[in-house]
């Protein structure tokens, strides 16, 4: 039943995009199936080596899976009795199976997972012990400076403000963003500030790939001219500064000279996410939040039971709302041990006096506002909406400010809070708002907003800080802690809600791991060594290495 390991490149999670990171797996005995997300299908990805005559097989073979924090990757593992040479599977007898995600595994006290097998009503199959590393290429952070002269002059008046657009190639032959310098204001010989970027977001490691470069004139109503491009790959970069890395912009609607320089070059291997996963620091699911409000305002203040209102408790399928929340918690819980999470409401009239509030508990309990696991905050969110009556203004600086108290009490890299804002675009409190965000920027947690419904959300992207970096009164935030996504951009146009809900997860969590490495580095926090490995007593159970 010996048969070649499936290669990484049959393993393409939604898109095949860039893995944050690769792991390796050894699985105990058996045979490891992954599922795809448009179809759910689930797909044979490879086969460890057959062991003979034991009870208690130690597996050698591992699988390589790439890893992405952001995505759930659910894995199948089946486990077979051999019986023949016979490469398929029916003519075995079946010992059980399990079903997991990677960031299960991954999320686990030294990332070793132990879990019941099950798969034959009545029947105690073993135990499956899995355990997960990381490969080691993709440690390495390059750091460059790039400058520019004599760009095309694309004001009328005054000169150009330039930023530069960086893209590494899919294997699909599309261009996947991976990096924005910042805009240096009025010149046309910029020098931009040397930036740190991951080698695998650059070129996913291999150093032949094409690395496509824009140049842009920034615009303040976003609409920023195209002034050339030019394409690099690692290899030449890793050049350094030489001849070798001079480039001429091009732009095939204008003619003109104008050579990008590589200033300086740099390599160092890195501690990586799943370092600290290791070594038990924690992402923690924390405060979602709901701005309970409903933007039709001819509804007042919007009616859950009524089919226009965002809110609207439909039977057959999860709101908006709902949809989003499950979409980004059922991933982050994967890393938290007891599956508690404190979620808040802000919005509403509350009862029994009507009082206004901007930080409620969902489940109305003011000593102890955590929830048990997504389904947990669902039930609460459901339940609040019977009781509370949805009410304006929407202040978002309450509830930062709410999480950044937890944060600002674990400073130590122990913990890490995500805050996922939910909201129809709506805000009061803007200024407050940048204040609190700005404060935030400085403690272990990153902001997600989702954006529900049509409004126009010009605020939130202002907080994102992509294009700029967000202040308040003269003072720049720390690092980029926010992420904001509209879910009209996800929504599959057939009407697949899984599909929309993983399209959207990906988007909103792929900033996560770098937004908490910066929070690690700034600090100067080193991952704990990760736990020892487990050496099993002298009964051991199926034992398997993912």
């Amino acid at each position: 039943m010996q048969s070649d390991m499936s290669s990484v490149y049959d393993f393409d999670p939604i898109t095949g995009n860039i893995p944050a990171t690769k792991v390796e797996i050894t699985v105990s005995l058996c045979v490891l199936y992954t599922q795809g997300v448009e179809t759910k299908q689930w797909r044979e990805f490879g086969r460890t080596e057959v062991i003979d005559n034991t009870l208690n097989p130690d597996f050698v073979r591992k699988y390589i899976l790439d890893y992405f924090f952001e995505e759930k990757q659910n894995l199948r593992f089946d486990l077979y009795d051999v019986d023949s040479k016979s490469p398929d599977l029916s003519k075995h007898d079946f010992l059980g199976q399990m079903f997991c995600t990677l960031g299960e595994i991954v999320g686990s006290p030294a990332s070793r997972l132990e879990k019941p097998l099950g798969g034959i009503t009545g029947k105690k199959c073993g135990t499956i012990i899995l355990t997960a590393e990381e490969l080691s290429n993709c440690r390495d952070s390059a750091t460059m400076q790039f400058c520019a002269n004599k760009l095309d002059k694309k004001d009328f008046f005054g000169k150009s403000d330039p930023f530069m657009v960086f893209y590494r190639s899919n294997e699909d032959g599309t261009f996947t963003i991976c990096h924005k310098t910042e805009v240096v204001k009025n010149t046309l010989n910029p020098v931009w500030q040397p930036f740190t970027i991951p080698v695998r977001a650059l070129c996913n490691g291999d150093y032949d790939r094409t690395i496509k470069v824009e140049v842009y004139d920034w615009d303040r109503d976003g609409s920023h001219d195209f002034i050339g491009d030019f394409t690099t790959s690692y290899r030449e970069l890793a050049r350094g500064q030489s001849q070798f890395n001079v480039y001429e912009v091009s732009n095939l609607q204008v003619l003109f000279h104008s050579p990008v320089t590589l200033l300086s070059f740099s390599v160092e291997s890195e501690f990586t996410f799943l370092d600290y996963i290791k070594g038990g620091h924690k992402p923690c699911f924390c405060a979602q939040t709901w701005p309970l409000k409903q933007v039709l305002t001819h509804l007042s203040a919007g009616n859950p039971s009524q089919s226009t209102s965002l809110h609207y408790m439909n039977p057959y399928q999860l709101n908006a709302y709902a949809m989003a929340l499950k979409a980004v918690g059922e991933i982050i819980q994967d890393y938290d041990s007891d599956k508690m999470f404190p979620a808040l409401g802000f919005g509403a009239k509350l009862p029994p006096d009507g009082r206004v509030s901007h930080e409620f508990p969902l489940n109305g309990n003011m000593e102890n506002p955590y929830c048990n696991g997504i389904e947990g905050i669902l039930e609460a969110y459901h339940q609040s909406l019977k009781t509370v009556q949805l009410y304006g203004p929407t202040n978002f600086a309450p509830v930062v400010n709410h999480v950044a108290r937890y944060a600002a009490a674990v400073q130590d890299g122990s913990q890490y809070f995500v805050l996922l804002i939910i909201t129809d675009g709506v805000i009061s409190d803007m200024a407050q708002t940048k204040e609190a965000i700005v404060n935030a920027a400085k403690l272990p947690m990153s902001i997600i907003i989702v954006g529900v419904g049509q409004a126009e959300f010009d605020a939130m992207v202002e907080l994102d800080g992509d294009d700029i970096r967000i202040s308040s009164r003269g003072k720049l935030a720390e690092r980029d802690i926010v992420q904001f996504v509209p879910f009209r951009d996800y929504m599959d146009r057939t009407g697949n809600h899984v599909l929309s809900m993983a399209r959207l997860a990906k988007d909103v969590l792929a900033e996560i791991p770098d937004q908490f490495i910066s929070y690690m580095k700034s600090r100067g926090i080193k991952p704990n060594p990760a736990p020892p490995p487990y050496t099993p007593p002298g009964h051991t159970h199926h034992h398997t290495q993912i």
